[in-house]
């Protein structure tokens, strides 16, 4: 999309980068830096540098009239770039600059499921009111943002949504390139929903393999016959169980069709809790911000 647009003419100031770097190469959650794109010379300003600031500096914001967004999301709530959008959303809104977004379609967008995201547990993997899986593209979330006003003081940024043509949520769309290092494969995709929770506990979801979200495993799990060992790669150079043989299981067998029905299933997340018999010690923090409610960590201790 930048080749194209300086192609034609278009006078690219910034480049905005977002988790994973302008270039996608970064690990998740990786800080990084600002700088400048090495292809085309244009300054690059992080949105993932550590700062703690969701408002990109006055001086970034003074360089430009337009901002447009074009990155290809999964629709998952927890997933980075929609709330990446919503912070630019925000700053265009403080600034009165415009907003486009060039509409791209949703992997998962054929599927509704899960928990609606109790502001309470808002954060950088959840900023919006709407459920894990929320079936939307991200050009439906910006209008969505701004009709229920959900952005900052209710802001209404003068916004642009250039639509998919031929796009319905329920056309299959299969990703030509990776979205991010570890959603290597549609299966993956399909997978995320349901394995992404292993993130907040002492299990490993495969990065640092070649099947990540694919697989779950630790090295204390019981009565296994699929073992791993997570290693420092590009994309995961510091993954969970580094260097550890891990026991667990192989889901590369479950079809597309079936990981697609299946929606969010916690059934992987309480097989690993149950075998491991570390209470509450297995879940941190994130879980909730991921899951997006209070409740379901009781329940998943409770047995049910």
């Amino acid at each position: 999309t930048l080749d194209i647009m300086l192609d034609k003419g278009v006078n690219i100031t910034t480049l905005f980068s977002p988790e994973h770097g302008f270039r996608g190469t970064a690990d998740a959650g990786e800080h990084v830096k600002s700088g400048v794109d090495g292809p085309t010379g244009i300054p690059i300003a992080s949105l993932y540098d550590g700062r703690g600031s969701r408002m990109p500096a006055k001086e970034v914001m003074e360089r430009f009239d337009v901002i447009v967004t074009d990155i290809q999301d999964v629709g998952l709530r927890y997933y980075t770039y929609y709330c990446t959008m919503i912070d630019l959303m925000n700053a265009a809104a403080a600034y009165g600059k415009e907003f486009v977004v060039l509409d791209r379609p949703n992997p998962n967008g054929m599927t509704v499921d899960g928990p609606v995201l109790d502001m309470k547990y808002e954060s950088g993997v959840g900023r919006l009111p709407i459920p894990v899986v929320h079936g939307m593209t991200l050009g439906e979330l910006a209008r969505m943002a701004v009709g229920e006003g959900w952005l900052k003081d209710g802001a209404r940024p003068a916004l642009t949504v250039v639509p998919c043509e031929g796009y319905t949520h329920q056309t299959r769309y299969r990703l030509p390139v990776a979205p991010s290092p570890n959603l290597r494969t549609m299966l993956a995709i399909y997978l995320y929903p349901s394995t992404c929770y292993f993130e907040a506990t002492p299990v490993s979801l495969g990065r640092g393999t070649d099947m990540p979200f694919e697989c779950y495993g630790h090295p204390d799990m019981k009565g296994r016959d699929f073992e791993f060992t997570p290693r420092s790669v590009a994309g995961a150079k510091n993954p969970p169980q580094l260097g550890n043989l891990c026991h667990g299981v192989d889901l590369r067998n479950i079809s597309e069709e079936e990981a697609i029905a299946q929606g969010i299933n916690l059934e992987y997340l309480i097989d690993a809790y149950r075998d491991l018999g570390m209470g509450d010690a297995f879940f941190r923090s994130f879980f909730e911000k991921l899951i997006g409610r209070g409740d379901i960590r009781r329940m998943i201790e409770d047995g049910r």
